[in-house]
């Protein structure tokens, strides 16, 4: 696999590198988009339709099933080549910042730091009414369990449909995007905004943009590389072109 010349001298040269990533990487560890068809007992349940705070009103015990049966998934999942490969360009690079829309931690799993989760994270729970940390409860059988704060319910710390974005980490992103000279966007469908704004964010601010999917998105238009095909080949050789060390992750 040889790619263009003027590409890898980008990342070459490259000091500050911004990376987003979405669901494609993640599917690539074997966990299903958010959107892919449930299975089992859950094949009769609209995912669209539980990721709201008015399903969790109306049922919490059934979103929060829901989202223990994702959890066990993720659980079973392991990082693939591409988090690796972020895992290594956060180590050769100066300024690197990687950005993700993914709920299930395993880029932190696999060892990224500089990482801000746009969407949440699956693994952590927080109190749906004083958004306090959840992190131990009294084992009674109550499901959802109780915030040892006010009393109120748990819920996933992640960003349900008709919520918004946590501000800190946003404006996190859209600094590292203004201020990168390549930004990667990784497995993602280019349709969640705000993310999907990013790429085209970083484009006006003259940076090199550069998107690795498997599916040609809206953003192959405004982007100056399209490479096609999954990130876990594509991205560790890229990063090895580019001058960078790719090591395995009993080394890391």
């Amino acid at each position: 696999m040889q790619f263009a010349s003027q590409l890898v001298e980008r990342l070459r040269v490259a000091e500050r590198v911004t990376v987003l990533t979405g669901a494609g990487v993640s599917a690539e560890s074997g966990i299903p988009t958010f959107r892919d068809a449930q299975t089992g007992l859950w094949a009769r349940y609209d995912p669209t339709e539980l990721a709201t705070p008015q399903a969790f009103v109306r049922n919490p015990r059934l979103v929060w099933d829901w989202y223990a049966y994702r959890r066990d998934v993720i659980e079973q999942a392991e990082p693939n080549p591409a988090h690796y490969a972020l895992v290594d360009m956060e180590q050769h690079y100066a300024n690197f910042t990687l950005i993700t829309q993914n709920v299930d931690g395993l880029h932190w799993r696999a060892g990224s730091r500089n990482l801000f989760e746009l969407h949440g994270n699956i693994s952590r729970i927080r109190c749906f009414e004083c958004a306090a940390p959840v992190t131990g409860w009294d084992d009674d059988g109550e499901l959802p369990p109780r915030c040892p704060h006010c009393g109120g319910l748990g819920r996933p710390d992640v960003v349900w449909f008709g919520e918004g974005l946590p501000a800190p980490a946003l404006r996190e992103a859209e600094r590292a995007t203004e201020r990168a000279d390549v930004f990667l966007s990784i497995g993602t469908s280019a349709m969640v905004q705000p993310a999907a704004s990013l790429p085209l964010r970083a484009r006006r601010a003259g940076a090199y943009v550069i998107e690795i999917n498997p599916e040609e998105t809206s953003l192959a238009v405004i982007a100056d590389e399209w490479l096609r095909g999954p990130a876990g080949v594509i991205l560790p050789e890229l990063f090895r072109q580019a001058g960078g060390e790719r090591q395995s992750p009993e080394e890391g």
